[in-house]
């Protein structure tokens, strides 16, 4: 070859991208053949998964999205671009059903069909679930999840797992590939699919990724990202109280809207649209029948919200981590703004007082001022309370008892409740601004409540959130610990807006 084909070859093999606009060839839904050119949620899902291949040398990810966005062409072209590059590189994939892994595997065979002769691959076998590329000693095969053996017994560097919330036997099946896919660099296991309800084994592990308690990495990908999930206008199209309220929350335009409505009156069912078409994460995994104690569109709302002048005392919220599984949870608030809430795992004590302390010393909270740290005291929260009094002014430092009496008994059984109470007051009254995060936003919406027989409210238990298939909702605990007292304010004449105010006092 010469300099300039050497060149050309190594940029098809550096980029993806590039790669895939020249070499790669997709049916399109209008059935005509043509390049490959990534579209928004391909770009997306690319860029992640690249910023994760840079940063720790190998892909571990699990993709939540909507219908047909695309994500098994872009891994299948990946894979294939890989497996056809790289020396002994062999790609597995493992559908739902029969009928997606022929469709998948059509893909693939259609990339090899259609790819440049001078890039093309030498095959000795193929069959109807299997390419094998002799001089490269790589392959690229697939499988059904029907058979608990599929995938066993063999090691492969590459591996997607199409619509894992559909798999029968998915924890067998994982625990198959997981034995066949090394821990060594340049190996990838991606994993996707839409929602299937929850509980099962593609939402804990959704759930697993989003906290951070995995190595896999969270991708969702909107609906509203495909060009062609829009519909034109009938001439006597109005837009409803409801739509216009999602259409400004998402920044949608009307065509969106529209198909949205058709595609809801298709499948007769507003939480099923959710499901396979979620405009968050959250959305995915609501539940019919399911009676969440905060709505989420209030949570949605808060999302979207900007406050840029936030005032008062500031508010650290600690829910230190009980459990194994669970998260220690950090929320700075300051009136109407939740600045950030942070996570972390496998903490202990003294680890945990480290963080915190770290904490008031970069916000420079300041007891004089009415600046609290309010901690969970149950489990390890007691230790890192008595320490944090050692290491900073006392005052700063509130102790708090979720299981204890309330500041108003008829109202909540608990303290507990009597913050669950106040956090959904505080996310209510609009303005209010919490971080555009899917993780606090699953957190706040994923609790269920009652009334005793005082009429009292009554949050519903860690341990049935968990039987449920949810996780400790450790995010939304300390934003509301950030509540669970009020706060003087020592508000200064400039501020321009004038404070909510109960008897003197503010949260």
């Amino acid at each position: 070859m010469t300099s300039s084909e050497l060149q050309i070859r190594q940029h098809l093999k550096d980029d993806f991208k590039h790669y895939a606009s020249k070499c790669l060839f997709i049916r399109t839904k209008s059935g005509k053949v043509e390049p490959l050119v990534l579209n928004e949620s391909q770009l997306y899902i690319h860029k992640k998964i690249e910023e994760q291949r840079a940063k720790t040398g190998k892909v571990r990810a699990i993709i939540l999205k909507g219908r047909q966005q695309g994500c098994s062409t872009y891994v299948e072209g990946r894979f294939y671009w890989r497996a056809t590059h790289t020396r002994g590189t062999r790609a597995f994939i493992l559908t739902h059903d029969d009928e997606a892994t022929s469709n998948i595997f059509d893909i693939a065979k259609r990339y090899h069909e259609n790819c440049p002769a001078p890039v093309k691959p030498q095959t000795n076998a193929a069959s109807a679930k299997e390419l094998s590329f002799n001089l490269l000693d790589s392959g690229y095969k697939v499988g059904t999840a029907g058979n608990k053996a599929v995938g066993r017994g063999s090691t492969v560097q590459l591996f997607h797992g199409s619509e894992v919330a559909f798999w029968p036997h998915a924890e067998e099946h994982a625990a198959g590939i997981l034995q066949a896919i090394p821990d060594e660099l340049d190996t990838e296991d991606i994993r996707e699919s839409t929602a299937n309800g929850i509980g099962n084994y593609f939402h804990q592990q959704w759930q697993n990724a989003e906290s951070g308690q995995s190595e896999y990495i969270a991708i969702f990908v909107p609906w509203y990202w495909q060009s062609e999930y829009a519909k034109e206008l009938p001439d006597n199209f109005s837009i409803s109280e409801e739509e216009n309220e999602y259409k400004v929350l998402w920044n949608l335009n009307d065509n969106q809207i529209y198909w949205r409505r058709q595609k809801i009156i298709e499948l007769n069912d507003p939480i099923l649209f959710k499901q396979e078409y979620p405009a968050c994460a959250a959305e995915a995994f609501q539940v019919s029948g399911v009676d969440p104690y905060i709505e989420p569109n209030c949570v949605i709302k808060a999302r979207k919200c900007a406050v840029n002048d936030p005032y008062g005392p500031k508010a650290l919220g600690v829910d230190p981590a009980r459990f194994g599984d669970d998260r220690t949870s950090l929320t700075y608030r300051q009136g109407r703004k939740a600045h950030w809430t942070r996570k972390y795992k496998k903490k202990d004590t003294m680890e945990v007082t480290g963080i915190v302390k770290s904490a008031i010393d970069e916000l420079e909270m300041d007891a004089s001022a009415g600046d609290r740290v309010f901690i969970d005291i149950g489990g390890l929260g007691a230790g890192v309370y008595d320490r944090l009094r050692e290491l900073v002014d006392h005052r700063l430092i509130v102790d708090v008892n979720a299981g204890g009496k309330p500041l108003d008994a008829k109202k909540y059984s608990n303290k507990r409740a009597e913050i669950w109470g106040t956090t959904k007051e505080w996310l209510n009254d609009v303005p209010c601004d919490i971080p555009d995060d899917d993780e606090l936003h699953a957190d706040l919406t994923q609790i269920t409540y009652s009334y005793n027989s005082n009429s009292a409210l009554v949050m519903e238990k860690k341990e049935a959130m968990k039987k449920r298939g949810f996780r400790s909702p450790d995010c939304a605990d300390s934003l509301g610990l950030t509540l669970a007292q009020p706060m003087i304010v020592r508000r200064q004449t400039t501020q321009p807006r004038q404070p909510r105010r109960a008897g003197g006092w503010m949260r």
